[in-house]
This record gives C-alpha cells, sequence and structure tokens, in this order.
C-alpha cells in the first residue's frame, strides 16, 4: 500500500478510527453544540435532560448521518496527512523517513494537517451543526434568545415550516429535510463560500489544535511504553488517545465556540460579520466566561472519542500492514 513516500494504509485506517470516534461521540457534540450556539440552558445536565425530554434519545443523534458518512474522507484526510506528512519530514531532516520524528517535528506535521483538514473539516461541521441545531430552534418559546441576546419571534420560524412543539427531533417541523437539502439550501441562499463559514474560526482552532492533539498523544504513548523497543499495548494507545482528546478539545473551546456560532448563525438570520465580531459582540453581551462555554461536554466527549479514534487508528494500521 506504498508508492515511494506516500502511504495509503493510514488513510483507510484514518476511516475506521474515524468512523467509530463518530458513533461514541456524538451524542455529546450535539449537547456541545447547543450549549456553544444557543441559550437557555443552566448547565450541561440542564441540556441533556431538555433534549432527552423534547426530543427522545434521536435528539442526540441529530445531524450524525453526514459526519458518518463523509468521516471515510475527512478522518481518512486527517491520519493520512499527517502521517505521510510526519514521514517527509523525517525524510527532509534525517534522510530516511523511518528516522522517528522528535516533538518538533510531530507539532509541524500536526499543525500542516490542521491547516488542511479544514479544506473538508468546515463544510463537515457546518451542515452537521445546522442539522443539530434545527430541533434546537424548533423547541423554544417564543422569548427564546439566541447566543448573544437577540430575541427572535417565532412567528418568523413558524414561516420557515417549522414547528413548536419539538415533533420528535424531525419530521415535517424542520427546515433542512436532511444533510443534501441542507447542502443544496446552504449553497442556494449563500453560494459555495457559504459552506465554509466559520471556516476561519476552524483554522484557529485546528492549527494550535491537532499540534495539542498527535504531540500530547505520542509523548503519553512513550511514557507508558515499557521500552523504547517495545510498541505500545493498545490499552496504552486507548488512554493516550483519551488524554491526548481531552488536552485537545478543553484547549480549543474559545475558538470552538467562536466557530459553532458562526455556522448556527445564520439558521436563522446572519447576525455575525465575522471571526472578531463574533468575539467582540460574544465578550460584550456575555462576558469571558462565554468563551468557556461547553468546555466540560468537550472534556468529557474527548476522551471517549479520542481514545476510539487512535486505537481504531493503531489496531486498523497493524491490520492493514499485515499484508
Amino acid at each position: 500500500m506504498t508508492s515511494n513516500n506516500f502511504r495509503m494504509d493510514d488513510f483507510l485506517a484514518g476511516w475506521v478510527g474515524g468512523a467509530s470516534s463518530v458513533v461514541v461521540g456524538h451524542p455529546l457534540d450535539t449537547v456541545k453544540t447547543r450549549l456553544q450556539a444557543g441559550k437557555g440552558y443552566k448547565n450541561m445536565m440542564d441540556c441533556i435532560v431538555s433534549i432527552y425530554r423534547k426530543e427522545t434519545a434521536r435528539g442526540f443523534f441529530k445531524g450524525m448521518s453526514f459526519p458518518l458518512a463523509t468521516i471515510t474522507a475527512y478522518n481518512s484526510l486527517v491520519f493520512g496527512f499527517f502521517s505521510n506528512a510526519q514521514r517527509l519530514i523525517s525524510k527532509r531532516r534525517y534522510g530516511d523517513e523511518r528516522h522517528p520524528a522528535n516533538l518538533s517535528d510531530v507539532a509541524a506535521a500536526s499543525m500542516l494537517t490542521g491547516l488542511v483538514s479544514v479544506s473538508l473539516g468546515a463544510p463537515v461541521d457546518l451542515v452537521k451543526i445546522r442539522l443539530q441545531m434545527q430541533t434546537h430552534a424548533a423547541v423554544l418559546p417564543e422569548s427564546f434568545q439566541l447566543a448573544g441576546g437577540v430575541s427572535h419571534n417565532m412567528a418568523g420560524v413558524r414561516s420557515l415550516h417549522m414547528s413548536n412543539n419539538g415533533g420528535g427531533g424531525g419530521g415535517g417541523g424542520s427546515l433542512y429535510r436532511g444533510p443534501l437539502h441542507c447542502i443544496g439550501s446552504i449553497v442556494q441562499r449563500e453560494g459555495l463560500q457559504g459552506l465554509y463559514r466559520g471556516g476561519g474560526a476552524m483554522i484557529l482552532r485546528d492549527v494550535p489544535g491537532y499540534a495539542l492533539y498527535f504531540v500530547p498523544y505520542a509523548v503519553f504513548c512513550d511514557l507508558l511504553k515499557p521500552d523504547a523497543a517495545t510498541a505500545p499495548h493498545p490499552f496504552a494507545i486507548w488512554l493516550a488517545g483519551g488524554l491526548a482528546g481531552s488536552i485537545s478539545w478543553v484547549t480549543a473551546t474559545p475558538t470552538d465556540v467562536v466557530k459553532s456560532r458562526l455556522q448556527a448563525d445564520a439558521h436563522l438570520h446572519r447576525k455575525y460579520n465575522g471571526v472578531l465580531h463574533c468575539i467582540l459582540h460574544s465578550y460584550k453581551t456575555e462576558g469571558a466566561q462565554v468563551f468557556f462555554r461547553g468546555a466540560s461536554v468537550n472534556a468529557i466527549r474527548g476522551f471517549p472519542m479520542s481514545a476510539t479514534m487512535f486505537l481504531g487508528y493503531e489496531l486498523s494500521l497493524q491490520f492493514f500492514q499485515s499484508f
């Protein structure tokens, strides 16, 4: 599965790890999005209870079909690009792609991965968030305020044929009938550039975020190995991946809040003019604490999601390389 220095097995293993992590992490991802992009929940548990009461368990999986379907491309891109970039850096610096990468090499490959991943990750996240948020708007009372304190009369929502009774999380009360309809609606109203709304905030999140994802993973794996020549045990991979995920997601929360708000913004009407305007408006109306909204959810969901991701990736990679 190689061609010169380029390897495809990393892309295939990334697909397996990514798909499994979506199933594990999506329910809490929905909670995180509701907390960050909306206003009306007291805390994480209040959000969870509210979603379950109004939308049943299906509400936690709102918008999952699209990231699950596109995870083949996105996580293959992330892990495939990262691994190949790391090998290329080793070849350029040391003359051998198999030379062990130091932490600066891992950080460089990680940051390049974060930059490249936005090309596919921004549209995927945008559609996921729009689908996650549409049921949220449908079940809110008429006095509901979006994040930032801007009130919306629900009559405007009803004019878009949305229901205010919850509808169990879908059906005729939804603005978008599904991922493809959501994409078509965004492109029709906003053009192709509409699919990249929040892309700038995503770059600010993912370039340092992936460095704080892959570097801690490499450090923890080395610490948990019995010796330098031994491959890490599956449990060590699982633990290292989980810890790295929690660190990365918690530190990325401020920029993740901005990204989520920008991407959810056009659900009812445009409120933010860009990244800086979103930051200033959010700070003025809700204070600095707003940028840490959802941090506890990120810390909790980051562990099982990333633990599953790295374990699935490493075990799949071993399997593909055995042929």
